[in-house]
């Protein structure tokens, strides 16, 4: 039995650091500077950001591919065949109907006009020395480098998995916070998960961040 116990407490010991060591503490992440904090909400400045995107559909979380082209691209799927180093967070965001920039696809209204559908997205950040030498281009046409602008974000931390249900409510209590604030929200709603698919809910962090104008 003593031994049957000291077993156990090794395992756990084991997993503890294995996860400890596979965690976002072990990757580079995107710096920003608090500007506020209020419990769970914060005001930060973030500065520029390269990221390297894909399209995802949203609800799929990644088991659509969209995680498995950027994990290639970052294993050296990129013009130099370089490795990248796994960075946090993974950035999502939803698909748009009004969108600027490039237009990826389109679908016609029933009066024969065309509507910009932007694809949902997921986005890894390009570490810092990276993005400084010359991030490589993808080798898959699916994947692109593009700018994140710097600026001002409300954001709001929580745990657990990042449902549907789970979003909706952080988002409307994220709104209601700035609207106490007196913060103007812009358009564009991000989503940012910082830990590997095996964390245990209780255990993640996940963000919600919304551009202030």
């Amino acid at each position: 039995m003593l031994s049957y116990g000291i077993a156990v407490v090794c395992l756990g010991i084991v997993g503890y650091y294995g996860w400890k060591f596979t965690a976002r503490n072990a990757y580079e992440s995107a710096r920003y500077s608090v500007i506020s904090s209020d419990g769970n909400f914060e005001v930060r400045e973030y500065a520029d950001l390269v990221l390297v995107s894909t399209a995802m559909k949203f609800d799929a979380q990644g088991s659509d591919g969209s995680f498995s082209r950027l994990f290639r691209y970052i294993s050296g799927e990129n013009g130099q065949q370089q490795k990248v180093a796994m960075t946090t967070p993974v950035f999502m965001e939803r698909g748009s109907e009004k969108i600027t920039g490039e237009i990826l696809s389109h679908e016609a209204n029933f009066d024969g006009r065309q509507t910009r559908i932007r694809p949902g997205q997921m986005a890894f950040v390009v570490p810092e020395q990276v993005a400084s030498a010359g991030t490589p281009l993808p080798a898959n046409a699916n994947v692109k480098v593009r700018a994140r602008e710097g600026g001002r974000f409300a954001t709001i931390r929580f745990a657990g998995r990042m449902g549907n249900k789970a979003l909706r409510q952080r988002e409307k209590e994220l709104r209601q916070w700035m609207e106490q604030q007196n913060l103007t929200a812009a358009a564009s709603v991000e989503y940012a998960g910082y830990d590997p698919p095996w964390t245990p809910g209780f255990l993640r962090r996940n963000e919600i961040l919304i551009r202030i104008k």
